[in-house]
Order: C-alpha cells, then sequence, then structure tokens
C-alpha cells in the first residue's frame, strides 16, 4: 500500500508551539513499523512555523508574511532535526521536500516533483513534505498543508491519504459547541449538505479546519484515492487504518 500522511501542528506541537516529543516518538515509531510490513509511506507534516513560535518566544502565530517567514525558517530545522533522528534510530532515511504552489501548477516542475518523489519512494526513502513556508506567500503558495497533502497523494497514485487532526473525523455539527453531534463514518459523495458542514480554521498554531479537509477529499475522491480524517492524538489508528477497520471518516475515492 501507498500511503500518503498528513501531521497537522495541533498533533505535533503542544499548545505553546514546543514540540510534542511523546507523541511525536510514538508517530515515528508506528510509521517506522509499517515501513517495516512493505508499505512506502510518505508524509506531509505542519509544524514548521508553530515550532517556530515556540523557539523564537514569540506570544503567539505571527500574522505578517514575514515574521511568518523567520518562524518556518527556524522551526523547519528543527523539524528535521528531530525527524532524522527519530526514524534513524528505526533505520529508516528521511528526505526533506520543500514545495511551492509553482511547483504544483507548473507542468514541468510538477512532473520533475512526482518523479523525485517516485525515486525516493524505489530507493526505500521516506519522503517528509512540506511547504516552502520561507519563500511562499499567500498569493503563491498552497496555503494550507491538508491541501498539499491530496495534491501528492493524487500525484503519486496513492491507495490512501490519512489527515492526523485534533479531531476524531467529520461531525454532523461541530462538536466543540453541539455536544449531540454526531460522527459520520463514511462519506460517498462529496453534496451540498456534506459541504455545509465545513467550520472555522483549526488551532490557532495552524491553518487548517474542516473547510480545507473537505477541499483535500474532493481532490483525492476524483483522483481515485481514499481519504480518512482521525484524531492525531491516537497514532495507533493507523495500524487500524492499514488493516481496514473503521476509523474516524473514510471518504471513498472514485472507482472507474
Amino acid at each position: 500500500m501507498r500511503i500518503v500522511i498528513k501531521i497537522g501542528t495541533s498533533t505535533l506541537a503542544h499548545t505553546t508551539g514546543r514540540l510534542n516529543i511523546q507523541r511525536v516518538e510514538q508517530l515515528c515509531k508506528i510509521l517506522s513499523d509499517i515501513k517495516n510490513a512493505g508499505h512506502q509511506v510518505i508524509l506531509v507534516s505542519s509544524g514548521a512555523i508553530g515550532m517556530g513560535v515556540g523557539k523564537l518566544g514569540l506570544q503567539q502565530r505571527p500574522k505578517d508574511i514575514p515574521t511568518k517567514q523567520a518562524a518556518a525558517a527556524v522551526g523547519q530545522c528543527e523539524l528535521m532535526y528531530f525527524y532524522d533522528k527519530l526514524f534513524s534510530e528505526y533505520h529508516h532515511t528521511v528526505a526533506q521536500l520543500l514545495i511551492t504552489g509553482d511547483d504544483v501548477a507548473n507542468d514541468t516542475r510538477h512532473t520533475n516533483f512526482r518523479n523525485t518523489l517516485n525515486r525516493l519512494l524505489e530507493l526505500d526513502a521516506l519522503p517528509i513534505i512540506n511547504e516552502n513556508d520561507t519563500v511562499a506567500t499567500e498569493e503563491l503558495g498552497i496555503g494550507d498543508n491538508d491541501t498539499l497533502a491530496a495534491i501528492v497523494a493524487s500525484s503519486v497514485s496513492a491507495d490512501k491519504l490519512v489527515l492526523l487532526s485534533d479531531i476524531d473525523g467529520l461531525y454532523t455539527a461541530d462538536p466543540h459547541t453541539h455536544p449531540q453531534a454526531q460522527l459520520i463514518r463514511e462519506v460517498h459523495t462529496l453534496d451540498d449538505e456534506i459541504l455545509s458542514l465545513a467550520g472555522a480554521s483549526g488551532s490557532n498554531l495552524g491553518t487548517g479546519g474542516m473547510v480545507t479537509k473537505l477541499h483535500a477529499a474532493k481532490i483525492c475522491m476524483e483522483a481515485g484515492c481514499d481519504m480518512i480524517i482521525t484524531n492525531g492524538s491516537q497514532p495507533t489508528n493507523l495500524y487500524a487504518i492499514i488493516d481496514g477497520e473503521s476509523v474516524g471518516t473514510l471518504f471513498y475515492g472514485e472507482r472507474v
């Protein structure tokens, strides 16, 4: 199985912006085990800006582009240091790919990106992808890593995309404000009723939310790739997903 896993900032970091070391260690161990079982794993990791905020001692996520880019430059170093260190303990080699919107929009650059990614998988490396927040702007960037993960999944014909978030899946209403909200287990069609369930953006450190996740679902479903939203605080859910068990919300890719 070829699986793309997107880890959100809320999964990677504490509210302080500092790395949630226990959770990241568990995630790297589980992902290494999944690779050991013969599956191809691609990681799309948020967290550069959030971790830069913590390391620079900023009080909140910056709103101006230069400070965001500065925080990303600092945070990306720390993020990859931890990934390299932790995956190396399980004898896996990581590769960093930082891309911008141009790398997706331009056919030649997109082909080069796809070829590099496929070659890394052939070499048994574990690609770790993030948007290049140090140079991307709102006008030139992809904007969020849910969309980036879906683009990656469709580009390499992945079997599944898993979005690890701070919520169990898609609900009939916002579970934070509606305790009676029900988890939707399966989505076969992105109709108006489903799309109307999207709320506002997610955590203060991240950029995502259900809007971006449903946009990612549309990209994946049209490409024939299944997508799952599940809670990143329970990394063992990845084992269940690999085994085909019902976890979170499953969006079915279109079958030809």
